[in-house]
């Protein structure tokens, strides 16, 4: 590894694990962590559930305080965006008319919620990616009394979840015949949508929504038959985009996220690629994905740092989990929505009580979903992992 050290791009988990995995693998050059969040590195998980529901603080998310970066002798440069750059040289522009020179260089650069054309944030229309948005939107869901949340994924359904309890009344707008319908077999998304409606939810699914009109006191949603929902507040919720824009500007190859290899190399020397932004191989099944959870963008920074500590490093297997209703729901590895199932529990969506199913694909496991069922949830990222191992010895 050049001299030059280590510049990471992003302050999300990604790149701050990448920071810290290397002071603690006992690299000793220069780190610099740059990010254009004005605030420290912080627990994005925090937004769409302590955040909004009991207002904490951002110094209450950070991953780590202050003093600890300059005691690990990381400089972290915040509300700075990287402006241009050239791989040949390995140099960088910032937006502040600063010019940085690397080694090596982690683009840990995240993604952003997909934006509807037409329909910027304000204070009737809300989006949810970073802290400043998760204090906006708890600032309107304080005063809304009725709240449209347009998708029933992962941030949606939690949002939802958060506006109802506190005491708004909520509609989902879902084109997808289910919540989640992406990543989860039907009889999951089935339970999950038992969950909204018995927590007072106006789910609607199989809508896909018409124009949308923004008032000053309120906003109204156009629905297929004719009809419209009006509400005090709209969010947004219909999945995210890999931030690629840098890796663009510096000519790497990208397709639905930053193409990396197995040691997150991408096609530039001397660059590598982690976290929401990146698309990685796939250990099992030949292909590529992007793991769009904090988990797995934590284990790609540790990852990554053995890389660049010339350290052997497994690929990581991504797990998560999302707060809504009352329950916790847990997944492990890569489930899909026509995964064969193996349930250990009630999937009745009246039932409440705990369930654990394993997720197979042609014969063989890829993952698990459970709710109040983590043991078993461990095991199978065990499970995985032993797999992952066999096939890349083989």
């Amino acid at each position: 590894m050049s001299t030059d050290g280590v510049v990471i791009v992003g302050t999300g988990v990604a790149g701050a694990t990448a920071a810290l995995a290397l002071r603690t693998g006992g690299y000793d050059g220069d780190v610099t962590l740059i990010g254009r969040d004005p605030h420290l590195p912080y627990r994005r998980p925090t937004l769409s559930k302590d955040v909004l529901l009991a207002g904490m603080p951002v110094e209450k998310a950070l991953i780590k305080p202050a003093a600890h970066w300059s005691d690990i002798d990381v400089e972290v440069r915040t509300g700075v965006t990287v402006t241009g750059g050239e791989t040949g040289p390995r140099t960088l522009e910032l937006s502040d008319g600063a010019a940085l020179t690397y080694g090596s260089l982690v683009l840990a650069t995240g993604g952003a919620s997909r934006r509807l054309p037409g329909l910027p944030p304000g204070p009737r229309v809300r989006y949810l990616r970073d802290f400043a948005d998760a204090v906006g939107l708890r600032d309107e869901l304080g005063r809304a009394g009725s709240v449209i949340v347009l998708g029933a994924g992962l941030i949606g359904s939690e949002v939802a979840s958060a506006a109802a309890k506190l005491g708004a009344s909520v509609a989902v707008i879902e084109p997808a015949p289910l919540p989640l319908v992406r990543v989860v077999p039907p009889s999951i998304g089935e339970r999950l949508a038992g969950l909204q409606r018995d927590a007072g939810i106006d789910l609607l699914l199989g809508v896909r929504p018409g124009e949308i009109t923004v008032e000053t006191d309120q906003v109204a949603v156009a629905l297929p038959d004719g009809a419209a929902l009006v509400a005090d507040l709209l969010v947004v919720a219909v999945g995210s985009v890999a931030d690629t824009g840098l890796a663009e500007r510096l000519a790497l190859r990208v397709d639905d996220g930053i193409l990396v290899d197995e040691r997150y190399r991408t096609s530039a020397e001397g660059v590598y690629a982690i976290g929401d932004c990146a698309r990685v191989p796939h250990p099992l099944d030949g292909g590529s994905y992007r793991a769009e959870n904090w988990s797995a963008a934590q284990d790609q920074g540790t990852a990554v740092a053995q890389v660049l500590l010339g350290e052997s490093s497994a690929p990581t297997v991504p797990w998560g989990w999302s707060a809504q209703f009352g329950a916790v729901l847990q997944f492990a590895g890569w489930p899909a929505a026509d995964d064969a199932l193996e349930v250990d529990g009630s999937m009745d969506t009246n039932s409440g009580g705990a369930f654990f199913a394993r997720c197979n694909r042609g014969g063989a496991l890829v993952g698990a979903i459970a709710m109040g069922r983590p043991k078993e949830l461990r095991a199978v990222r065990g499970e995985l992992s032993e797999q992952i191992a066999a096939a890349v010895a083989r």
